[in-house]
């Protein structure tokens, strides 16, 4: 399976840049094709310029026509990131805003949005330092909402989920150890062949 895994943290010490690297590692030992890419260490520009959501795709910027054919292309997406202010770091929702574009993954119709890119495996990690509970009963889940009903919702897929790591800045080496082996048998599980 072509998997496509998206990190979006600043820090390469982070418990993400950790996530990711499980993540890609058990992809890879499974049998999985994996494309990463780390969107702070490749400078993504996250500002959609002025006229680019027109254009039809060959005369889309090379970056921005690399990262639209591997996600069409990939069967597995997986994205990482912390939960900074209720929503996924802006680098990474300005690659969904120039990435995930009308005409090249979904179009609207008279009966609603038409997907082309439906047909994913997506797994979601984010790490907070909002304990669960707050998260869930003082803000909504903002981060759930975002992945499952503002794009995946409509862009559809084969299967969602998405699983939150912390509180960060309190947990233990050990509970990190632990959350490490739970995406990993996240991984082996919903990804299996």
């Amino acid at each position: 399976m072509k998997c496509l895994v998206i990190l979006s943290h600043p820090n390469p010490e982070s418990y993400n840049h950790a996530l990711a690297g499980k993540t890609v590692d058990t992809l890879k030992k499974t049998g999985h094709d994996v494309i990463f890419h780390d969107l702070y260490a490749e400078q993504f520009d996250p500002v959609l310029p002025k006229g680019e959501e027109h254009l039809p795709e060959p005369q889309l910027p090379p970056v921005i026509q690399n990262y639209l054919r591997e996600f069409k292309e990939a069967e597995g997406i997986v994205f990482l990131h912390p939960n900074w202010w209720g929503s996924p770091p802006a680098v990474l929702r300005g690659w969904i805003e120039r990435i995930v574009r009308t005409n090249s993954c979904y179009n609207f119709t008279e009966s609603g949005v038409r997907s082309y890119v439906g047909g994913k495996i997506v797994q979601i990690f984010s790490t907070s330092n909002t304990p669960k509970e707050i998260e869930e009963k003082v803000y909504g889940d903002p981060i759930e909402t975002y992945w499952r009903t503002v794009v995946f919702g409509v862009l559809g897929c084969r299967s969602f989920s998405r699983r939150n790591f912390g509180p960060i800045i309190v947990s233990t080496p050990e509970e990190r150890r632990t959350w490490l082996n739970e995406a990993e048998t996240i991984m082996k599980e919903k990804f299996a062949l």
